[in-house]
């Protein structure tokens, strides 16, 4: 039998080997406040981020996992930000202009105060997406597509008259 210093041991080496033979999460990234001009973050888990902001002019996160990952006041001015997933995230005050929203899926983000001017948004999936009408409005003028992951119109996820 076993003394209690024996199962002790036993059990931490169990508890290491576990946490060694397991896929390790990938832990968020603090990029708030920073410079981050033609940054590339394309094809990466960006989960639970926070890029508040954070000036990332002509930077791209194209194909990444950004659920829940924040970007408060973020200038993302010509971004590319085709094929993200953003869903449970927050783009509040962030700058869109002229960024590349293709397929995206941005459910359930807050984005109250958001600006899109001339934003490309085919296929985009903003189902229950927070967002001020004069914005929408402006979006329902551009947007097409379905998004080929959710299967939603864009048209329709924006709600468009």
């Amino acid at each position: 039998m076993r003394t209690w210093w024996q199962r002790l041991i036993a059990g931490i080496c169990l508890v290491a080997w576990f946490l060694m033979a397991q896929p390790q999460d990938v832990w968020a990234l603090a990029h708030d406040k920073q410079t981050l001009v033609k940054a590339d973050f394309s094809h990466q888990d960006l989960r639970d981020s926070d890029f508040s902001q954070s000036n990332m002019r002509d930077s791209s996160f194209r194909d990444s996992d950004l659920r829940g990952s924040r970007f408060f006041g973020t200038n993302l001015t010509r971004a590319d930000m085709t094929n993200i997933d953003l869903t449970g995230g927050a783009l509040d005050t962030a700058r869109l202009t002229k960024t590349n929203l293709t397929n995206a899926i941005l459910v359930g983000v807050f984005m109250t105060n958001t600006k899109f001017e001339g934003a490309i948004i085919d296929g985009a999936d903003f189902t229950d997406v927070l967002l001020r009408r004069d914005q929408q409005l402006t979006l329902c003028k551009v947007a097409t597509g379905t998004n080929p992951k959710t299967g939603r119109n864009t048209r329709e996820t924006l709600d468009c008259p």
